[in-house]
């Protein structure tokens, strides 16, 4: 089978690897879809993604979806040629939560995420055309769901677990400041759970234009001299920048809250607090995602549709290509066809 692997910073390869078979308890996955996460980026650029380091060659990936293509023994419940997702999250051997944790599974200590070099040896990701896939990481796709839906449940699921952070967001306003595909999808989240009224911020008139494609009722270009909000009493800051946060205290009303979505930098970063206090802030972490994945694919069910984040499609002999896209800031979504033939979708 062929895969997408990184072996070094600027070295991916397409490259042929022995197809799975599946153990005891696995499936194997014919991927169709998948979707490039800033992660994927980031190993290609730097050969690291915040603290995990590359130690040997790693496929990519984490969002995906396909259709099973074998079962392993014991496995019921599902057949072949059923399309799925995956919950690209399992708890490494060892990690324990606390009972005050209970049912908090993306808060273990430690973690195997499909595409990480986290651990050594590293867990390989579903950029390849089969996967072996233990059953209880499958999340079945409703009808009327396609795969390519399916490769956007995993981004879906972290928004949708953002804005659960915030509690009933029911007639509430909303400001978003960063609308990369994450950002994007907090808008379309924050709509579906209710709210009232988004307000996107970000400095890229592109990605603008799909947070205003997935619900965002006004939006601000700081580049072009907009101003942030005022007194915005629920804010999510996805913007992974830490020379944002600043700002964003400080749009945030006193009693407000800031709920904090995007990748901050894992090393120190110089900011001024006092907002926080001296306007009573609350200031929330989201990470990943429970088990959102379920709550996205019924969304996606139920008609949410999300398909303007995709701006970009790309064969599988062009990953490359599709990573340095993923990298532009006037890109959305980029994915990537990881067959030769899929069933549903188109290429662009």
């Amino acid at each position: 089978m062929k895969a997408v692997v990184v072996h070094a910073a600027g070295d991916v390869r397409v490259e042929q690897r022995p197809d799975p078979r599946p153990e005891p308890g696995e499936v194997v996955v014919a991927m169709e879809w998948g979707g490039i996460c800033g992660s994927d980026v980031a190993y290609w650029r730097h050969g690291a993604s915040g603290t995990a380091v590359l130690k040997q060659p790693l496929v990519l990936g984490h969002e995906v979806a396909g259709r099973i293509a074998a079962l392993g023994r014991g496995v019921t419940g599902v057949e072949v040629g059923q399309p799925v997702t995956v919950h690209p999250a399992s708890p490494a051997a060892g990690s324990e939560l606390p009972a005050r944790l209970a049912g908090w599974t993306n808060l273990h200590s430690r973690v195997r995420y499909f595409g990480s070099a986290a651990f050594d040896p590293h867990t390989e990701g579903g950029f390849s055309q089969f996967r072996a896939v233990p059953v209880g990481q499958l999340r079945p796709l409703p009808d009327g769901v396609s795969t390519q839906q399916g490769a956007l449940a995993e981004p879906l699921a972290v928004a949708l677990h953002a804005v659960g952070r915030a509690g009933d967001l029911t007639g509430r306003d909303v400001v978003v400041n960063g609308t990369g595909p994450i950002g994007a999808l907090v808008v379309a989240a924050a709509k579906h759970r209710g709210a009232r009224f988004v307000t996107a911020i970000d400095v890229s008139d592109t990605a603008l234009a799909v947070a205003k494609e997935l619900g965002a009722d006004e939006v601000r270009n700081l580049a072009a001299g907009d101003a942030l909000p005022e007194d915005a009493e629920l804010v999510f800051e996805a913007s992974g920048a830490a020379a944002a946060l600043g700002g964003v205290l400080r749009a945030t009303a006193r009693g407000g809250t800031l709920v904090s979505v995007g990748n901050l930098p894992g090393s120190a970063v110089p900011a001024v607090l006092g907002d926080l206090v001296t306007r009573e802030i609350t200031w929330i972490g989201s990470y990943r995602f429970v088990e959102e994945m379920t709550d996205a694919l019924d969304a996606l069910a139920g008609g949410l549709d999300v398909s303007a984040l995709v701006t970009h499609r790309f064969d599988l002999a062009h990953a490359e290509e599709a990573l340095a896209t993923a990298a532009r800031q006037d890109s959305g979504k980029v994915l990537l066809r990881l067959t030769d033939g899929s069933s549903d979708g188109d290429a662009s």
